[in-house]
């Protein structure tokens, strides 16, 4: 019988070597992206508690004049939603500018949502006494894709928003996620910058917890697992079935 038990033990080494490949572990809390052009992880990714958003060109702006429907574009205090699919909007255009009634061109690319007000604000006493205005963009997106179980575009409708907020937005992590390899993409002036977290474990929770912005992409990769599984494919039960039999033979025999 010493055949039988020299083919058990290569198959179970096989199949230990793959299980230990596909759950392979990242030790570091944060993996930054190796390359040139990428920022250093604690400025790029880091600090970001009390950043605003500023209006990009090829955002869809909603401008609220309280008691002034025919300034207003996409007004949140008429009957009409103010929204990216139902409201109205204006997009900030290619110089960053948005057409506003009345007052013509404004300058908006580059401002918080509270610098856009105030200068609208500037511009609106000149013909009415003590405006209201309300500011929002309402295209401001993160796309999250991979392992998760309904990954797509996400409208932000909050200032401060959270990968973990994210993953649980697209519906949480499916099966074969690799939760340790997390990765978010962020593009600063045409650069993209990557940071690699892993959400397997519970210290340090509020540093990989890490902000997310408008823009930016979040992936999430599969195991290797998951290759094996597609690669095996039909062949998975018969192997099951062989290890279960080898194992009942040895048991009866020693």
């Amino acid at each position: 019988m010493s055949w039988l038990v020299h083919g058990v033990g290569r198959l179970l080494l096989f199949v230990g070597l793959i299980w230990l490949s596909g759950c392979a572990t990242h030790h570091n809390l944060f993996q930054a992206d190796s390359s040139a052009n990428a920022a250093p992880v604690d400025s790029t990714f880091f600090g970001l508690d009390k950043v605003q958003y500023r209006i990009r060109p090829d955002d869809k702006v909603s401008i609220s004049i309280w008691n002034h429907d025919d300034l207003s574009v996409g007004s949140l205090y008429s009957i009409y939603s103010a929204n990216e699919v139902y409201g109205k909007w204006v997009m900030v255009d290619a110089n960053g500018d948005v057409a506003v009634p009345k007052i013509g061109r404004v300058r908006v690319a580059g401002l918080t949502l509270l610098e856009a007000r105030e200068r609208l604000l500037t511009e609106f006493r000149k013909w009415i006494v003590d405006p209201i205005v309300d500011v929002r963009v309402l295209n401001r997106e993160v796309t999250v894709l991979g392992e998760l179980r309904s990954p797509g575009k996400f409208l932000l409708e909050k200032e401060a928003n959270t990968l973990v907020e994210m993953v649980g937005r697209a519906g949480d992590f499916d099966m074969y996620a690799d939760r340790q390899a997390v990765k978010v993409i962020r593009t600063i002036d045409k650069q993209p910058h990557t940071i690699v977290v892993d959400l397997t474990r519970m210290d340090n929770y509020e540093a990989r917890n890490i902000a997310i912005l408008p823009g930016d992409v979040i992936y999430v990769p599969a195991r290797k697992s998951k290759l094996w599984d597609k690669r095996a494919g039909p062949g998975v039960l018969p192997i099951a079935s062989a290890i279960t039999t080898l194992a009942v033979l040895f048991k009866t025999f020693f």
